[in-house]
């Protein structure tokens, strides 16, 4: 089985990810981050699916991007609510972390280096997606060319990374019939950007009406 590097958020769209791969063949290897978020609850999420879907080994790395705030999610900023999906298409929200998925993606390629992995999975979407511009396509294969430029093991011919990216052009009803389909347990995953403290979902921030709108175009309850 070959080695592959997982990013693991907790949420719908990662875990989807995760279980392809596992589907595919590869021995996954889970990586999050505590990387000064507002709640704990999605990590919390991320190792219930790690240990449901058998990966090899799931770390948690920490990251302070609080210390540099500039997004809802690392600082006080409130966390916007009730917005149509024409207000989701136009700009990019203040729930955007700076530079969050190029960060993760550069501790994923670390880990696939020392691991001899030429394979790194992260569950990005460019069609229902909140306008982040790190989860475009032309974004990933950048970030492949350079990693590819960026390591002992790409520089010596060893291996050449593959950013895989296998939801960036489902709908997230498709996501959620993948899931499905997958045998993924939509109750291990959480979604929300502003949850109870006791772990509820808002349902009404941008990521929560995502959500309910991959579940309700699928078809199928979100349980």
């Amino acid at each position: 089985m070959r080695p592959a590097v997982c990013l693991l958020s907790g949420g719908l769209d990662s875990s989807t990810c995760l279980a392809l791969a596992r589907k595919e063949g590869y021995a996954c290897y889970a990586l999050s981050f505590d990387y000064g978020q507002r709640h704990r609850i999605e990590l919390e999420a991320a190792a219930r699916v790690a240990r449901a879907l058998g990966v090899e080994r799931h770390i948690v790395a920490k990251v302070g991007l609080d210390v540099f705030g500039g997004s809802a999610l690392t600082s006080d900023l409130e966390v916007p609510k009730g917005r149509t999906a024409a207000d989701m298409g136009d700009g990019i929200p203040v729930t955007y972390v700076p530079a969050r998925n190029t960060i993760f993606l550069s501790f994923a390629l670390a880990w696939a280096e020392v691991l001899g992995s030429s394979d790194i999975f992260i569950g990005v979407n460019a069609l229902d997606y909140s306008g982040y511009p790190d989860c475009r396509p032309e974004f990933i294969q950048a970030f492949e060319d350079m990693a590819n430029l960026a390591t002992k093991a790409g520089v010596e011919g060893r291996t050449r990374v593959a950013i895989h990216t296998p939801l960036i052009g489902l709908s997230k009803a498709g996501i959620v019939r993948l899931a499905r389909d997958l045998g993924l347990d939509f109750s291990l995953t959480h979604s929300c950007y502003d949850p109870s403290p006791d772990g509820l979902p808002c349902g009404e921030c941008d990521s929560c009406l995502l959500r309910r709108k991959g579940f309700e175009e699928a078809g199928i309850e979100d349980r």
